[in-house]
């Protein structure tokens, strides 16, 4: 079968750059004045992702397709709708064209139900058939795809950060704390990027917080403000329930470089695939990893503005678990996240079943959105359809009416055309992807992360010395000192008396143990003296 890239006579010049567009025949006339609007409206100029075709009637009109402008992947987005109604093969839709077009793309895999997008899909009459009523020339082909982990739970390569890269802002967010305990929390990781101690794990955190709290240790911070016992107490057991949940085995080394998630091959975006398997039973986990994620990728891409091809569309699946029991501090750096990074390039896609499991501040940034099939089973079900069919802009249709009646694989679509604005609602026949629509299995996705060059930076975890050990060595020079200190009073005892005592060395805390001493001298080549941080709290690359 013709590539749809090599043949623009075909139907499927929706996916070929404009050129070759332009050089296509004349499509027939449309059926009907809303036809032609609907053509109209979502024919772009430029490159643009192929979502399906028109539906008149119960029929899907192949000659009126309902495109995506790549240029505006960056506007963000939203993919809607009831269980089984088709959102995630949107999601597939969208994001093996996308890739295709060379935007690199980052999908969180929940269910396990979209790792088929590494393998090419199985070609079958019936598929055949639906894809030309979509006026869409089928063929079968995978997306470049990497598999990734958190922390190494499962197959593909593992993804960590440590703590004093993740930062006291993002920590305080997660932990819920106050803005005492906050500040409390700062003093901690200002005195440890200071004094050049690495924070790799959450031990290492817990060990200091316990130090710079007990006797011996309460005076290094008192320059600075110092903290209470009863601050220390409620951070240490916020502590604790973060790591129940979990989230423990995100933080360590090596830490990921996110910007590997950006890589290309051929010409193409790679699709970076985090397997998620049972996050629905630790959301802390997945909310730290998004946090970080992005805090990092503002931080570390430039100001590109509105380019042509994304330099990168995130694909949040189940996107409810990001927002369930999420702190207001959580929310906030979620909405000003995306509001600022659509400028470096970044576009988002929160795939969920209501548009009301999305906060109201985010779900205004979202330009682009399909929503499948809602059911009205119950009062509050009618409230949220009534809800969503008002976020759509005024159309013909009776959208509370339109929406329970959407079959699998139909949706009612609204993108943000070339010119910023919104497209008017098109009725859509979702097109197949082509890729394959089952799981890849486990046995695919092992041999892809043992072949991918990252395994060997990151696949094995690494438990370099650090905070928790330095302070288990100062523990143990002080057990001994103490043991040394006591035999010798108990010699001069029994010696010349009084005249033979020695004056007591006074205590030069944490910085005066030789241990620490030395760890201090080599800190520099590990972490450096200072740590200097973004807005967001996390450590600014050097």
């Amino acid at each position: 079968m013709t590539s749809p890239q090599q043949d623009p006579a075909t139907p499927e010049t929706q996916d070929a750059p404009a050129a070759a567009a332009q050089d296509a025949p004349a499509a027939p006339p449309a059926s009907s004045e809303e036809a032609e609007a609907i053509r109209t409206a979502y024919g772009f100029e430029g490159a643009r992702i192929h979502l399906g075709a028109m539906l008149d009637g119960d029929e899907p009109d192949p000659s009126v397709p309902v495109n995506l402008a790549v240029s505006m992947l960056n506007r963000h987005g939203l993919i809607a709708g009831a269980t089984g109604t088709g959102k995630t093969r949107t999601l597939q839709v969208i994001a093996e064209q996308a890739a295709h077009a060379g935007a690199a793309v980052f999908v969180a895999d929940m269910k396990g139900d979209l790792s088929g997008i590494a393998v090419p899909g199985t070609a079958s009459d019936k598929l055949t058939a639906r894809a030309a009523a979509r006026g869409q020339e089928w063929v079968s082909r995978a997306a470049p795809t990497e598999f990734f982990t958190l922390g190494g739970q499962g197959e593909g390569v593992p993804i960590r950060t440590t703590v004093s890269d993740f930062g006291p802002v993002l920590m305080a967010k997660v932990l819920e704390l106050n803005p005492t305990q906050e500040s409390s929390l700062g003093l901690i990781f200002h005195y440890a990027d200071t004094q050049g101690l690495a924070l790799l794990d959450l031990k290492d955190l817990r060990a200091l917080i316990q130090f710079l709290t007990s006797d011996e240790g309460k005076d290094e911070l008192k320059g600075i403000g110092g903290i209470s016992s009863a601050t220390a107490g409620v951070i240490l057991r916020s502590l604790t329930a973060f790591e129940a949940s979990g989230a423990d085995v995100f933080f360590g080394e090596p830490a990921f470089d996110t910007q590997q998630l950006l890589r290309t091959k051929d010409g193409a975006g790679m699709i970076s695939c985090l397997e998620l398997p049972g996050v629905a039973s630790r959301p802390a986990l997945f909310s730290t990893f998004m946090m970080w994620m992005l805090a990092e990728l503002y931080q570390e891409l430039p100001e590109v503005g509105d380019a042509e091809v994304p330099k990168l569309v995130f694909f949040f699946d189940e996107a409810h678990l990001l927002f369930k029991d999420a702190s207001k501090a959580f929310l906030d750096q979620v909405v000003q996240t995306v509001r600022l990074i659509r400028s470096k390039g970044v576009g988002i896609f929160f795939i969920t079943q209501t548009p009301k499991d999305i906060p109201g501040d985010v779900l205004a940034q979202l330009g682009n959105r399909v929503q499948h099939a809602l059911r009205a089973f119950t009062p509050d079900d009618a409230k949220a359809l009534k809800a969503t069919a008002k976020t759509f802009p005024t159309s013909e249709h009776d959208l509370e009416e339109v929406i329970p009646a959407l079959g699998t694989g139909e949706a009612i679509v609204t993108v943000m055309s070339e010119n910023g604005a919104p497209t008017p609602v098109a009725i859509t026949a979702v097109r197949a992807p082509e890729s394959s629509m089952e799981p890849a299995g486990e046995q695919v996705i092992k041999e892809s992360a043992a072949a991918s060059p990252l395994m060997d930076e990151y696949g094995q975890a690494v438990d370099n010395e650090s905070a928790y050990e330095i302070l288990q060595k100062r523990a143990a020079a002080d057990a001994e000192a103490e043991d040394a200190a006591a035999a010798e009073k108990e010699a001069a005892g029994k010696g010349a008396g009084p005249a033979a005592k020695k004056p007591a060395k006074k205590d030069e805390g944490l910085m005066g143990n030789p241990a620490v001493k030395s760890f201090l001298r080599s800190a520099g080549t590990v972490l450096g003296r200072e740590i200097s941080r973004s807005l967001f709290g996390t450590r600014k690359r050097r």
